[in-house]
């Protein structure tokens, strides 16, 4: 056995590079067909999922094939490879059967112990044999791991430790609410109809939304979903609408789960502001905070009226949109976020920053305020929320001001779907893979997570010692075959001088020596099976062809023989 395994993962890479690394499904195939054109592979799988991309191959050469597959890697995923690099992981033989075995357990999950990946592993498998590209070693290799994370979530409570990532990111939008409590009565939007969606549009119908609206760019799968949805006995209303109808959904909706496989942003910014800012209720007019002093010019100003009421601070104000001012006015009330197109300015300011025109608490008067002197503001704030950045980061993007969440967003897409910017904007949260990755390394593990250890070692070593004897299978077959053609040579030759035998006698003759053949046979062979498998037992595959004298091209054709068997099909 000489499985390689290159990959990276969200342990091993910031998610800005997942994001740029993630692999579509032309990109996977292609990414197959040339890693068995390349020469250091034989059979190979990909295993994609939105937080690792791992490429498994059997090679003959180590340092070749890492070099190879990291290469094609780079190139299929549009990294460079000086700058993947840094973030590949290696792993050979035993070590890297062991990482598959953990990754179908779930150990090696953002959420741990979740079981989607076992799926995620079946896609792979099945999508290598579709290709011809999964020999003997792949099959072998995914089938056991798929049953031994099967074993691992039935003989073990690693299910109480981990969940789906989707059921994790809701967690992450109710904050200290159970999800049932945070999601009864509410609407929701997927984006997408893949396996990822689906399992999201399920999961809100099981916990309690009133309504789930599909929107995909294949309309019969959206329609297949929401139908599904309707006769799960849930009791929550489905359907399914066009992608150009995003838009308008989102001035409706509470909730949107995105997970797309989209290369570029499904929700900008601008998308999601004009969404929050239609679906609210518009004020009659704006109202002055307490503590703040607005000239009537600038009122007027931000209303849209005339310019005639003169003065400073009127001129100023009307350089700027009429709901911009609108909207810093009512923000400046308790240092709440502004977004501005895409754009946002933090109000509330640290107390060490100074030079602000505005003031530290938000509630200076915009009175006398230039243009600049707010385009000045801006960068002061900037600059403060790039400080608070450099803090501890928390798992979940809230108000600081308790602001009543509008819309709240999970993204589960890599690349991502959502514009990372919504979460400027107020009324808005927003939950996406880098959040999830964050809030899970602080997640508790469960006492079970040592008892899936202990099955994923046992589970190596008995793969390893299978495969090892495996290994000599060919070389003990062509050994015997050697001795039955022997045998066979003997007994024409008896016939030569020893015409007058009749057919019982020279069955007997024959049998016998079969016999003696297959007793001077048997102990080596099944020595030598349980000597190879044992670590290091490799060699012995090569001491029997040595002492026996066995032709290599007779070993090898046994060998092409059993790998073009019928290997099945995932299960």
């Amino acid at each position: 056995m000489s499985l390689l395994v290159v990959g990276l993962s969200h342990r091993s890479a910031p998610v800005s590079v997942l994001e740029r690394a993630s692999l579509s499904a032309d990109a996977k195939v292609k990414l197959l067909h040339d890693t068995l054109a390349a020469e250091p592979a034989v059979e190979a799988a990909v295993l994609a999922t939105c937080n690792r991309i791992e490429l498994y191959a059997d090679v003959d050469k180590f340092h070749a094939g890492v070099a190879e597959l990291s290469t094609l890697l780079a190139q299929h995923s549009g990294v460079a490879l000086e700058e993947l690099t840094p973030y590949l992981y290696v792993h050979y033989e035993d070590r890297a059967v062991h990482h598959l075995f953990s990754v179908a357990c779930g150990l090696d999950s953002m959420v741990v112990g979740e079981g989607q990946i076992l799926g995620q592993i079946k896609d792979a498998l099945a999508l290598g044999q579709e290709l011809h590209t999964a020999g003997r070693l792949i099959n072998d290799l995914f089938q056991q791991a798929l049953r031994v994370g099967k074993r691992a979530h039935s003989e073990t409570g690693i299910d109480r430790a981990g969940q789906s990532l989707v059921t994790f990111g809701l967690e992450q939008l109710a904050v200290h609410l159970p999800v049932g409590e945070w999601a009864a009565g509410k609407r929701a939007l997927v984006i997408g109809a893949g396996s990822m969606s689906s399992l999201a549009a399920a999961t809100l119908a099981r916990v309690g939304v009133a309504e789930v609206v599909v929107a995909n760019r294949t309309a019969e799968r959206a329609e297949r979903l929401a139908e599904i949805l309707v006769a799960s006995g849930t009791g929550v209303a489905a359907r399914a609408v066009p992608m150009r109808a995003v838009a308008d959904e989102l001035t409706r909706v509470d909730v949107v789960v995105s997970c797309t496989g989209a290369t570029g942003l499904v929700l900008t910014a601008d998308d999601v502001l004009a969404a929050v800012s239609r679906g609210s209720a518009p004020d009659p007019a704006p109202q002055t905070p307490a503590g703040l002093d607005l000239a009537p010019a600038a009122v007027s100003a931000a209303a849209g009226g005339s310019a005639a009421a003169g003065g400073s601070a009127a001129a100023a104000v009307e350089l700027l949109d009429a709901g911009l001012v609108a909207r810093l006015a009512a923000a400046a009330e308790g240092g709440k976020r502004l977004a501005d197109a895409g754009a946002a300015r933090t109000i509330a300011a640290p107390a060490e920053a100074d030079g602000c025109p505005v003031g530290p608490d938000g509630r200076a008067a915009l009175t006398g305020v230039d243009a600049n002197s707010l385009e000045l503001h801006g960068t002061w704030a900037d600059q403060g929320e790039a400080a608070a950045q450099r803090q501890p980061r928390r798992t979940t993007r809230t108000h600081a001001d308790g602001t009543a969440v509008r819309l709240a967003l999970l993204d589960l897409a890599m690349p991502r779907d959502v514009d990372a910017a919504v979460h400027r904007i107020p009324g808005v949260r927003l939950v996406d893979i880098e959040s999830l990755a964050e809030a899970s390394a602080d997640a508790p593990m469960a006492a079970d997570v040592d008892a899936v250890r202990a099955i994923v070692t046992d589970e190596v070593a008995a793969f390893g010692a299978a495969q090892r004897a495996a290994h000599i299978t060919p070389t003990v077959v062509a050994l015997r075959a050697m001795a039955a053609e022997v045998v066979a040579m003997e007994v024409a030759r008896l016939d030569g001088r020893v015409p007058d035998l009749d057919e019982r006698q020279r069955a007997e003759v024959t049998q016998t020596v079969r016999r003696v053949v297959d007793k001077l046979l048997h102990a080596p062979t099944v020595r030598v099976k349980q000597l190879a498998s044992e670590p290091g037992g490799a060699g012995y595959a090569e001491a029997l062809r040595e002492l026996f004298d066995l032709d290599p091209q007779t070993v090898a054709s046994v060998s092409q023989a059993d790998k073009n068997d019928d290997p099945g099909r995932a299960s």
